[in-house]
């Protein structure tokens, strides 16, 4: 018999089989006469193969072409456990009379030669050595786990087991396959329903619906490969929408001039069409993927490239990058002219940055390049490229990444950055620059230097980032000398309180480490009286071993800050629940107060610990706290695996001075601003307003019992100073955000795919109304950073409360 399984749109291994028009056999007892599997290989990708995917091959030895609507092709584990389940591989199409179709399976990394086109293509790993696989009459999981039960079940058309099998035809399975061998039937297809007698093994040949092979060449009566163009161009690939209508469809002898190759990560090469049409909307350039397998063609080759046709979305919420996978490609000469490329700067950029499609998918809009900017760079999509005398706004990444801005009048800071100042004015200049060129280091540059001379490349899609310029010729850097800044010493009567997210800081970390966060303590924020930490982990990190205090962590710290000029501080923090307070698993992250004793002293009120909320308790005398250092209200769902702020109370001249330490929820899984569904959903903002609130609530029950008591509020709040959580914070004027106090170009203190924004902040309540504040720009703007956010300091006149 035979069993067909459903098509995944992934790229996956391949199954040949071979099919009938005739009704399906209600048992393996009664061969098929035309349907069946005649090739398994399960060794794809492995070390010593030669073939880099999993196939299953079709094959139809009746007189009229096999449909294969709702079929799949389905695959057990050889010795199936309670647990097994059957995996499917949907089918489309048909198999024509004495012809294959290939179903592709997944890659592994090893291998160099890609399977021809294939015709289905599933997910599924397959074992080189041992598995069965059922061409069936459906998609719906089958249930059977033995020969019997199988041969029982009238949905399957045909069945090998090959290995050690238990599901299989006949007296046994196939036997020899292995990494280098597949089991395969006779040129004459014949089917006695026993796969030991059926099949046998021999090194993989692949043959697709076309009559491919993987070697490139063909079965006897395929044209061969072509040597003039075929019928469809680059351009009638790309349409004009952001998705092909030709997805997930067959294309041959598609002409270009290769631009650009790739080879590292994801391998291929950029083609573009030198015979462009009219339509702004229809790209030009196309990637080719070639998987984990080198190309083999060179930058200036004229070539005819066959594939299919693949929409690759990075993630879920992303656009899609179009594709042309499983290639064969055609050198009809090399050395050619490359095509101009197309300048991208501020006069080519609509002003407007993305369509809205209410909270929906963009995908099927049509394109509107001279409205909108990614419509312009998804119509640019693997088109060649240029940009000249771009400014930094990002500075070099760990991983060779660097953002510029084509529009350098856009939204600049008085550092050279680009300023994201609301959710519906998008900065449509930023773009991200990588380089295909593996011989040279990639330049390192800081936020306000300069990317000289032009930098031509092609434009990509990545996850992170959206649409990037893959360089293959890079400009030279330009270094504007961008400085660390240091700021004023507080004066006597001043007191100095201070924000600082110092990246998941553990007594396990470098020294280095260390000594960089500490001068920046110590020097650039001139040693505040008060430096409300975030970010400090328990004394081993990562490890998991039910640690929570942060003795060790703080006291190298402080030692560190001492070593760098400051002052002995003391420190004051509440150690929170075992896994409970969210980050990194098993740091245990938490809020921590630095103070110097010799300027400020801490009011300790006993009570405090992971689980006790704090409260305002009215007295003659103003308002005091119940605990110190407490939290608010940590038993709220508000702060459900998230960081719960830090309450403490202190003394300045003999005056009290409340602090709250905040690090608020993160943005992790937010939309992102380049994706396809726009306007994005900031589904993690639901939290962050929640915590807000609670804030906003205890900050109230201060002022309630003291109209005019000093509160300063600050910390990671991982939100922007116009968003939600901003508002629920400051509702009923209880908090003033001193960031709005600064001139608009100087309202960030992170820096994030090329925008300089604002995550981090300090409130004061209305008792304060004489202050000094200062964002200090020592990390985010440059490639080489201790952290990456920025500190701020307020220094507060706390005489002048009246």
């Amino acid at each position: 018999m035979r069993i067909s399984r459903s098509r995944s749109v992934l790229l996956a291994g391949a199954v040949a089989v071979t099919l009938s028009a005739t009704a399906l056999p209600a048992a393996f007892a009664a061969p098929s006469s035309s349907a069946v599997i005649s090739e398994v290989y399960g060794g794809g990708g492995n070390s010593g193969a030669t073939l880099t995917r999993d196939f299953v091959e079709l094959a139809n030895s009746g007189s009229a072409p096999y449909d294969l609507s709702g079929f799949s092709v389905q695959y057990l584990p050889g010795a199936p456990s309670a647990g097994s389940l059957w995996q499917v591989s949907a089918l489309t199409g048909s198999v024509a009379p004495g012809g294959r179709y290939l179903v592709a399976q997944a890659a592994g990394t090893g291998g160099t030669v890609a399977l021809p086109t294939p015709d289905a293509t599933g997910t599924v790993a397959m074992s080189a050595a041992s598995g069965s696989i059922a061409l069936v009459s459906g998609t719906t999981p089958l249930t059977c786990k033995t020969a019997a039960d199988c041969a029982a079940d009238t949905r399957i058309v045909d069945l090998v087991g090959y290995g050690s099998a238990v599901v299989r035809e006949g007296s046994g399975p196939a036997t020899g396959a292995s990494a280098t061998a597949s089991v395969a039937r006779a040129a004459s297809l014949t089917d006695t329903d026993d796969n030991a007698t059926d099949l046998s093994a021999a090194a993989p040949t692949p043959v697709n619906a076309a009559g491919q092979t993987s070697g490139g060449g063909t079965d006897p009566g395929d044209p061969g490969n072509p040597t003039e163009p075929g019928t469809v161009r680059v351009h009638d690939i790309q349409g004009t929408t952001r998705l092909s209508p030709l997805d997930g469809k067959a294309v041959t002898g598609v002409p270009g001039i290769v631009t650009a190759v790739r080879t590292t990560g994801s391998k291929g090469f950029w083609i573009q069409d030198i015979a462009p049409d009219a339509d702004p909307r229809t790209g030009e350039g196309v990637f080719v993927y070639t998987g984990s397998t080198a190309p083999a063609v060179a930058v200036g080759d004229s070539v005819l490239v066959s594939g299919t046709v693949d929409e690759y979305y990075p993630s879920a919420t992303t656009q899609s990058i179009t594709e042309i996978t499983s290639p064969r490609t055609t050198v009809l000469s090399s050395g050619n002219a490359l095509p101009a490329p197309v300048v991208l700067d501020a006069a080519a950029l609509p002003a407007a940055y993305v369509p809205s499609a209410g909270g929906g998918s963009i995908d099927a809009l049509p394109l509107e390049p001279s409205a909108y900017a990614l419509d312009l760079y998804e119509s640019l999509e693997g088109t060649r490229v240029q940009i000249a005398d771009t400014r930094v706004t990002g500075a070099t990444t760990a991983y060779d990444e660097i953002w510029v801005t084509v529009a350098p009048e856009q939204n600049p800071t008085r550092r050279g950055g680009t300023l994201y100042s609301s959710y519906t004015d998008q900065n449509t200049g930023r773009i991200k620059v990588m380089s295909l060129d593996t011989t040279r280091p990639f330049p390192v540059g800081n936020v306000g230097d300069v990317l000289s001379g032009t930098t031509t490349g092609v434009i990509d899609y990545a996850s992170f980032g959206g649409y990037n310029l893959q360089a293959t010729e890079l400009g030279t850097l330009t270094d504007n000398g961008l400085r660390r800044e240091v700021t004023r010493k507080q004066k006597g009567g001043e007191l100095a309180v201070a924000t600082y997210n110092v990246e998941n800081l553990d007594a396990l970390d470098e020294q280095a480490k260390f000594d960089t966060l500490a001068e920046g303590v110590a020097v650039n924020l001139s040693s505040p009286d008060i430096v409300s930490l975030e970010e400090i982990q328990d004394d081993n990190g990562a490890v998991s071993d039910g640690t929570v205090g942060s003795e060790a962590t703080l006291k190298r710290f402080t030692d560190a800050i001492v070593a760098a000029g400051g002052p002995r501080y003391a420190w004051r923090y509440v150690a929170p629940q075992d896994g409970q307070d969210g980050g990194e698993p098993g740091g245990n992250i938490r809020n921590v107060f630095l103070f110097n004793p010799h300027r400020v002293s801490f009011v300790d009120r006993a009570g405090g610990d992971a689980t006790t909320a704090v409260a305002a308790v009215p007295t003659k005398k103003g308002v005091t706290l119940s605990v110190s250092p407490g939290r608010i209200d940590p038993a709220s769902a508000a702060w459900d695996d998230s960081r719960k702020p830090l309450v403490g109370e202190f003394r300045f001249h003999g005056k009290p001075v409340f602090v709250i330490g905040n690090h608020f929820a993160s943005k992790g899984g937010d939309q992102p601003l380049h994706g396809r569904y726009q306007e994005p959903s900031r589904s993690s903002e639901t939290k962050r307003v929640q915590q807000a609130a609670e804030v906003n609530t205890f900050v109230k029950s201060l002022l309630a019992a003291d109209k005019s008591a000093r509160v300063v509020t600050l910390g990671d709040l991982n939100d922007f100073a116009f968003s939600p959580t901003m508002s629920a914070l400051t509702a009923g004027k209880a908090l003033k955000p001193l960031i709005t106090t600064l001139p608009a170009n100087e309202q960030y203190s992170y820096v994030y795919e090329g925008n300089s924004q604002t995550l981090d902040h300090i409130l004061t309540s209305p008792g304060i109304r004489r202050f000094d504040y200062d964002v200090v720009h020592i990390n985010a703007e440059f490639a080489d950073q201790a952290s990456d956010h920025d500190p701020q300091i307020v220094r507060i006149k706390v005489d002048g409360r009246r």
